[in-house]
């Protein structure tokens, strides 16, 4: 998921760059002191890109973004099926499964979370709710972790196969039920579902859900910024891509309706002033200066599995960046690659797929899928084509063995991104792997 400065580079500049290479790589260690070609030979500001990028319409796709985002409050019961939201039991088990200690869980563990799951009360509730602060959606009703194998590079920390996402402050939920112990509570989100911990939410009468959807929004364009109450007490911080009913405005700042709870957990209805320099009342145009804006700051992620430690996956950038733009997509990369016009790049060449997605691919419109990542194509640099992903790393390989030089974060890269690296791992290329593209607006 990764790269980026000017890329033709002769051959004889690729070998030197090789030798000079460190002769040794640590599996899954971040090694400071091996140039990455492609970050040091791809330009890693997105205004390189967005020079050219004249849009000034609105797509259809861009005028539904409101009804994805409530649409689980329009919800009369859980819309999956028990058998649908079992899945994490049928995927994980004793012998490939590994807990905080690095040592195999236990037949009981899988035992407790079944327990603790309460299945028998599966859409018993049917209510609609709302979160108050930034919630961690879980497969199994507990904090504790689930890895693979730590002694594998790519596995163990800080690939926690229990975190399905993050979900931030003031989002839409659907509850189906608590947990055996109450502690947790399952949910829908528009874009995934699983455990929250009960006090992470509140409860909202239909009439109040259905006030918010036909009020007036202010759209956040920016991260980490506090949001108080009126008097300044602090609530959450912001998120690209959050929705927040309109109250009122003046020259400066928006108000805006914010919900957190008091005693019982009750719903608690306070006004907030969110400034205008954070915010839009309207969808942003994907012209160059609002790609910019936005790409800036989701480009100060770092790479984090499921939204864990409040970062980004290569699904959730995405999913972030197109949110201002009133673009809705699902939480996970396969999800994603089926958004839009698709058009297959399974059994071609590598040659047939550059060829297709030069002909057909739109810049910061389209979306190149391969199993497990996804990227936003860019454009085109010395006729090479670019893309902008969230990427843990290179893989590599040597006698045998997987490794990988680290990158963890945002970059533009080729799609060949570490085939100048020591012990390259050519059977991981993002271009031979590349499956799909599929064009955002059409």
């Amino acid at each position: 998921m990764v790269s980026i400065l000017f890329v033709g580079c002769s051959t004889k500049k690729a070998e030197i760059l090789k030798e000079n290479l460190p002769q040794k790589i640590v599996q899954d260690v971040v090694i400071k002191d091996i140039p990455i070609y492609d970050l040091e030979n791809i330009p890693q500001k997105v205004e390189y890109f967005t020079t050219n990028i004249e849009i000034n319409t609105l797509y259809d796709i861009q005028k539904k973004y409101e009804k994805s985002y409530y649409s689980v409050w329009n919800l009369k019961q859980a819309k999956n099926s028990l058998s649908e939201i079992k899945w994490p039991f049928t995927i994980y088990s004793k012998t490939k499964s590994y807990g905080e200690n690095l040592q195999l869980l236990e037949d009981d563990f899988f035992t407790q979370m079944l327990e603790e799951s309460n299945f028998k009360e599966y859409s018993t509730i049917n209510e609609n709710a709302i979160t108050i602060k930034l919630a961690n959606i879980r497969s199994f009703p507990t904090d504790k972790p689930l890895l693979k194998d730590p002694s594998k590079a790519g596995e163990g920390f800080p690939f926690d196969y229990i975190q399905n996402s993050t979900i931030a402050a003031n989002k839409p939920l659907f509850v189906s039920h608590y947990s055996l112990n109450k502690k947790w509570v399952y949910i829908f989100s528009s874009f995934t579902y699983g455990w929250i911990k009960a006090d992470e939410l509140v409860f909202l009468d239909k009439k109040y859900t259905k006030n918010i959807q036909e009020s007036k929004h202010i759209r956040i364009i920016k991260d980490n910024i506090p949001i108080n109450t009126a008097n300044g007490k602090y609530l959450f911080d912001s998120k690209i891509g959050m929705i927040l009913p309109l109250i009122d405005e003046d020259e400066s700042d928006y108000t805006v309706l914010i919900i957190t709870s008091y005693k019982h957990n009750k719903p608690l209805y306070l006004k907030s002033k969110i400034s205008k320099k954070i915010a839009n009342l309207e969808i942003m145009i994907l012209n160059k200066e609002n790609l910019s804006t936005i790409i800036n700051d989701i480009s100060k992620t770092k790479y984090g599995w499921g939204g864990m430690y409040e970062q980004r996956d290569c699904s959730s950038s995405l999913r972030d960046l197109f949110a201002p733009f009133g673009i809705w997509l699902p939480r996970n990369s396969y999800q994603q690659s089926k958004i839009g016009k698709v058009i297959s790049l399974e059994n071609l060449t590598s040659t047939e797929k550059i060829k297709l997605i030069k002909e057909n691919a739109l810049p910061f419109q389209t979306l190149l899928y391969k199993k497990g990542h996804i990227l936003l194509y860019v454009g085109l640099l010395n006729n090479e084509i670019i893309a902008f992903h969230n990427t843990w790393g290179i893989k590599t390989l040597k006698s045998g063995i997987e490794g990988r030089i680290i990158i963890g974060g945002s970059v533009f890269s080729s799609l060949s991104l570490g085939k100048y690296q020591l012990d390259y791992d050519e059977e991981s290329e993002i271009l031979r792997n590349l499956k799909s593209m599929n064009i955002l607006t059409q």
